[in-house]
């Protein structure tokens, strides 16, 4: 469905979760990128869980990552609203956030995936060292630690306990860091992601601008990956499986590990990632074919099309 230039998109960005910051920057980069495409846009930082949304709105282009923007909450309210969004539905936002819930869907759709446990945090895992601990319902790598020796376990629990009392265990994979960008079915070449030596993805190595850090300070990215064509298949089947497990709608970026044998394994999809130029998902769209602004007007269009076809569904 074609966007009309003569009608405004709302740009969200910012929201109230830990990962504000880059998303005030994925939001100003798109804002940018659909005006290069002729398309009027307003720019709304949203602070509170109510956004007020200008009138005369066609689509609003949620880059709200993390908490109320990926969470489904943002989409309830604007289904509510009767106002249309970029990305998936409100259920399949909630479960893929939730990754107690998307580890669910994932094993029952026979999505290779890591394997795990679920505890309270005042329960001693019973899973083998080394492991991982998640808390469910937060993005950017917040308050996640690889356990390898039991006295790293009571810190990483009592952090991971700041943002959840159940916490997801998972299974350690040594293996090679991806992430699989997916739009409307289409599986995008595959990143890898190189973390600092000695050091691991986390929020300090993806967003070292964050902190003051130089760019040489963060992780470093190949697009394409280097594998065999075998491995490379696998791998992206693997992503677009965990996709169409969550049933979502329009585009995600899906994060994997592979091991030394080539096996691909699934750890999460994130239905609002990072949106500039610079970001995973669009650096493995640019190999696809998608510079960054039609990348944008693309979304925009697969969305309206998405909500109409879901209004039309009842």
């Amino acid at each position: 469905m074609m966007i009309d230039q003569t009608k405004l998109i709302a740009v969200l960005m910012g929201g109230p979760g830990s990962e504000r910051d880059v998303s005030l920057a994925s939001g100003k980069a798109v804002a940018e990128a659909l005006r290069g495409e002729g398309c009027q846009v307003i720019e709304v930082d949203v602070a509170t869980t109510t956004p007020e949304i200008p009138e005369g709105v066609q689509l609003v282009f949620n880059v709200i990552h993390g908490t109320f923007g990926e969470d489904g909450g943002l989409q309830s309210y604007l289904d509510g609203l009767g106002i249309p969004y970029t990305g998936t539905d409100a259920e399949s936002s909630r479960v893929a956030f939730d990754k107690l819930l998307s580890k669910e869907k994932f094993i029952a759709a026979g999505v290779p995936t890591p394997a795990s446990e679920s505890v309270s945090v005042n329960q001693i895992p019973s899973m083998s060292l080394p492991f991982v601990i998640k808390p469910p319902c937060e993005g950017s790598s917040v308050g996640i630690h690889v356990v390898k020796k039991m006295a790293q376990l009571q810190p990483a629990m009592r952090d991971a306990s700041q943002y959840a009392r159940q916490i997801l265990i998972e299974e350690f994979v040594e293996g090679r860091e991806l992430t699989v960008g997916v739009m409307n079915g289409e599986v995008f070449p595959i990143v890898e992601i190189i973390p600092p030596e000695d050091g691991w993805y986390d929020m300090a190595t993806k967003y070292p601008w964050l902190s003051g850090g130089e760019s040489e300070e963060g992780s470093q990215y190949v697009c394409p990956a280097e594998f065999p064509a075998d491995v490379t298949e696998s791998i992206q089947a693997a992503a677009l499986a965990a996709y169409k497990s969550l049933n979502i709608e329009v585009y995600a970026r899906v994060d994997v590990l592979v091991n030394s044998l080539g096996k691909p394994y699934v750890l999460e999809v994130n239905t609002i990632p990072g949106m500039t130029e610079t970001s995973l998902l669009p650096m493995g769209g640019k190999q696809a074919g998608y510079d960054f602004g039609p990348l944008c007007l693309k979304i925009a269009e697969l969305s309206l099309a998405a909500r109409a076809a879901a209004s039309a569904n009842g």
